[in-house]
Order: structure tokens, then sequence, then C-alpha cells
């Protein structure tokens, strides 16, 4: 009897029931666990599927080589032999790779010589450009200002901002008007969260406990690898990603192709959402920027703003639920509430009491309140329409590095180097803690799923726990474990009905966690 994996004889043989295949128990359980599949016929494969074999328990015998000295030369003559051969292959391997990074070494510099001349050309066209701007009579500069500011169509400079007498923007705040459309746009949301029912299409917990992952996706250049912030447009079934390549995703997942790259920032994107039925973009980079950008009939996203409010890295951007607003949180202690249709700041709310700058921020599902993490630990909570701070939660280690509220409207989760506290909104107090990692080993990741009843977390590992009440246990009903290899999860978000999880680590991979054959999307291209 021969193990079908490793073709050395079993200790503890098992027998597949479907495939009749025999295996070593411990090699077949471990691919079971990370694959869920038969590694030969590559059918659905379970423990329930393996039957073990009763085996005396002998000595191995002793190959027929190695009975005679002479037998004994000849293997060790043999495995010489394949010895000298896999050195002489790794010698012509070695050979051919140093003239692929010759060949490359030359294309880089040619390239880096072709940068050069088109930059000193470049700079030759700008001196030429102002020469004659200066040339130009002042009547035809004024008209040509005054033609640029009305194609425009929004965009503003920085430096045409109008400055107050303490040298920061006069910005023409929330209005009234704005005010009544939050107002209304909470008490519709609040009624309907009273007749609000889970959802019978909903992946129920057995199905969540038996999810493995189903595919991988390369979308991120290698070089600069990392997926740092994911949102998926539930409708649709889009997944958006944001990079350390510095390049927004729009990726379907029905397809498994790449709707559109999203380049333009000049650093890593920290955090992208769709906004209303995904036609819109808008992400926030640690190039101090935030851009909106516009889909068009032929699926690709174009920048349609670049908004310069910030002066410090941008670390989320979250939108609002009538879609007509969305808010940035930036390391320069301040938040930024924007209209969406024109991309003008309203408001820029500054904490003269925080040093670290905010880290995370999220809108509470009703609209009226904010949710903001810092990199001092620290939770805010404030109030949309007179943008003050409501309410305080200490207690966390390092930075509050996400921010989640339930559909419920009662819980608030927040993860930071300590782990995951959950927030009892209505009384304004932690009701549990979950400490998941070692004190080395940083929360990047939780969030509730779009029903309320279950919450993921993402660290060195993925965690999906269930939902329950503040005195009931919340309990952990998957691990999944972190296939990058980085051992740091950054993003991890719900797909429609949680039917599936999409996971970004510090590698280039999408990676989508589900039940296989219920996915409906397609096989990645190899």
């Amino acid at each position: 009897m021969i193990c079908s994996i490793s073709g050395e004889v079993p200790e503890e043989p098992v027998v597949s029931k479907s495939s009749g295949l025999l295996f070593e128990k411990r090699l077949i359980e471990r691919h079971i666990l990370d694959y869920g599949k038969c590694p030969v016929s590559g059918e659905t494969l379970t423990m329930d599927d393996l039957v073990p074999i009763k085996a005396g328990k002998v000595v191995k015998p002793r190959p027929v080589q190695a009975a005679s000295i002479p037998g004994m030369l000849g293997m060790f003559q043999n495995e010489w032999d394949a010895l000298v051969l896999s050195a002489f292959a790794s010698e012509q391997q070695l050979h051919t790779t140093r003239q692929e990074l010759s060949h490359c070494l030359y294309q880089h510099d040619s390239a880096c010589r072709v940068i050069a001349r088109l930059k000193k050309e470049l700079d030759e066209a700008k001196t030429m450009l102002a020469n004659l701007e200066r040339q130009a009579p002042m009547a035809a500069s004024t008209a040509l200002a005054a033609s640029a500011s009305a194609l425009s169509n929004g965009k503003r400079a920085a430096e045409d901002d109008a400055l107050g007498p303490d040298g920061k923007k006069i910005r023409p705040g929330i209005s009234a008007s704005i005010i009544t459309e939050l107002t209304d746009c909470n008490a519709a949301l609040s009624q309907l969260r009273k007749k609000r029912q889970i959802p019978p299409t909903l992946a129920s917990v057995d199905a969540v406990e038996r999810y493995t992952q189903l595919n991988s996706y390369p979308l991120h250049k290698t070089n600069k690898a990392g997926i740092l912030s994911i949102d998926i447009h539930q409708s649709k079934d889009l997944i958006a990603t944001g990079g350390v390549d510095t390049n927004a995703i729009v990726f379907n997942r029905s397809s498994g192709e790449i709707l559109s790259t999203l380049s333009g920032h000049s650093k890593k994107v920290s955090s992208v959402k769709f906004v209303a039925d995904g036609e819109l973009v808008v992400t926030g980079s640690a190039d101090k920027t935030v851009r909106v950008w516009q889909g068009s009939e032929n699926g690709n996203y174009d920048c349609k703003h670049v908004l310069r409010d910030h002066t410090a890295e941008v670390q989320a951007v979250t939108v609002h639920a009538t879609n007509n607003y969305f808010v940035t949180a930036s390391l320069d202690n301040s938040w930024c509430f924007y209209d969406l249709s024109s991309s003008l700041c309203l408001a820029q709310v500054e904490d003269s009491s925080a040093s670290d700058g905010y880290t995370s921020a999220a809108f509470h599902p009703d609209g009226l309140i904010l949710g903001t993490g810092t990199a001092g630990a620290v939770v805010k909570i404030w109030d949309v329409k007179s943008q003050a701070n409501v309410a305080r939660f200490d207690g966390h280690v390092g930075a509050v590095t996400a921010i989640s509220f339930s559909e419920n409207g009662y819980f608030l989760a927040t993860a930071a180097q300590d782990g995951v506290k959950l927030w009892d909104l209505r009384k304004l107090r932690n009701f549990r803690t979950l400490s998941l990692y070692d004190e080395n080993t940083p929360t990047q990741s939780v969030e509730f799923d779009h029903s309320g009843s279950y919450l993921a977390i993402g660290g060195s590992d993925i965690r999906v726990y269930q939902v329950a009440s503040v005195k009931s246990e919340w309990n952990c009903i998957k691990t999944f474990p972190d296939l990058s290899g980085t051992g740091k999860i950054n993003s991890v978000r719900f797909g429609p009905d949680a039917k599936y999880i999409a996971v970004g680590s510090m590698d280039r991979n999408l990676r989508l966690f589900g039940l296989p054959g219920e996915d409906g999307a397609m096989e990645p291209e190899s």
C-alpha cells in the first residue's frame, strides 16, 4: 500500500470513499483543511469521506539495494549522479538568469535616458509657454482665466480658496437644507430598521463554517505588493481594491475580469469606496489627496476631481447613506465633509485635542453619527449636523486601524493593536473585548456584514464571529489561515448575503472565500 501523496508506505492509512485512493492520514487531513478537494482527482473531499484502514504495526522492510555493500555503493553512485546533474542544471539556470539581468539593466539604462530627454523637452516647453504668457495682452490673459474657471466643472485649486483671519480656508458649512436632507434620511432608515428582518438568502452559520478559498486574483503589481482597502458594490457584485502600488482596481467578480485600473495617485491608496450605483468611486491616498472617479459606458473610470484639502495622509473615506455626501479622515487631525456632486468641501473639522491624526472613519447606518479612530488609541463619535464630538471611547492600545457599525445601529466594533472592542451605543460602554493575537500582531480590519449577523476580523488570520447580544457570547464560527504568507490581513469584506468573503493582505492577490460551486464566479486565468 502506497500513499497517493508521498509515494511511501503510510503509517496511518486511510482510503477515500469517492475515489478509492489511499493516503497518509495526517497528509490528507491537512490538504482537506487547506483546499477541501482530493489532491489527485480534484473532487470535493471532506473528513467524513475518509475511511481508516487497520494495519498491523510492522517494521518497514529494508530496500533490496541496502541489503549488501555493493547494492549500497550503487545507491550512493546514483545519488551522486543525480546531485551532479542537478548542480549542472543550476549552473545553466544561473547563467541564463545573469544574461536576462544584464538585458534588463540595459533596458533600464535606455529608459532612464529617454525619460531624461523627455523631462528636458518638457522644461523647454514650459519655458516657452511662460514667455508666451508674459507677452500676451493683459485682457487676453483675463479672458483666458475666466474661461478656464467656467470650464473647471467644480475643480478648485487649493491656492484659490479664500483664507480667513487665522490663515485657514473658509468653508461654506453644512447648510440647513443639507441638515434637513440628512435628518429625513435618518428618519426613513430608522423606520425601515424597525421592520428589518434577516433575509432568507443570507448564508447560514453551517455554510460559513464550510467556507474555503475559492479564487485568488493577482490584481496589483508585484514590485509593490499589498492590498490596503477593499469595498464591494452589493448589487452589481463589483469589488474595488486599493493597493500599495498607487493604483485602485475595479474588479468584476462574476466574470473574473478587471474592469478598470484607477491610476493617478502618487503614493499608496489607503481607502476606496463605491458610491450609489457604482458609477462613482472615491479613493484616499497617502499623497494627501482624494480622487473622485466617474465610470463610463465602456467600463473604465476616469478621474473627475482631485481634492487637496488635507495636509497629511488620507487614511479613510466613508460615504453617507444618501449617496450625496462623503467624509474623509486624515493624519492632519481633521475630517472633511464633501458634497459629492461638486466635490466641494463644505466643512473641515479640526480636533485640537488630537495630536496623532485620524486613522479610520465610518458613518453610522442612519447617517447622523460619524465614528472616527485616532492614532492615539481613541474612538470619537461626532454629531454630523453640528460637527460636535458627542462621545469618546478610551481603552485601546495603539492606533485604531478600523471601525464598523452594525446594521442594527446598536453595536460598534473597533480594531487596534490589542484586538477588537465591541461597544454598546445605547449605553456608551464597552461590553466585550476580543483579544485574538499576541501583543506584536495588530488587528487591521473589522467589518459587520450588511445584515448585522456576522463580524469578520483580520489580523494574522481571518476570523468570522456570529453576532449575538450584549450579554450572550460571540462565538468564532470560522478561522481562515493567511494564505499570503505575509502574516498581515489588511482588509476583510462580506459579499452580498455573506455568500463570500473578500480578503486583502500584503501580497498582490485578492482572495475570495466561500462555498465551492455556489459563488457563481469564474475561475481565474492561470
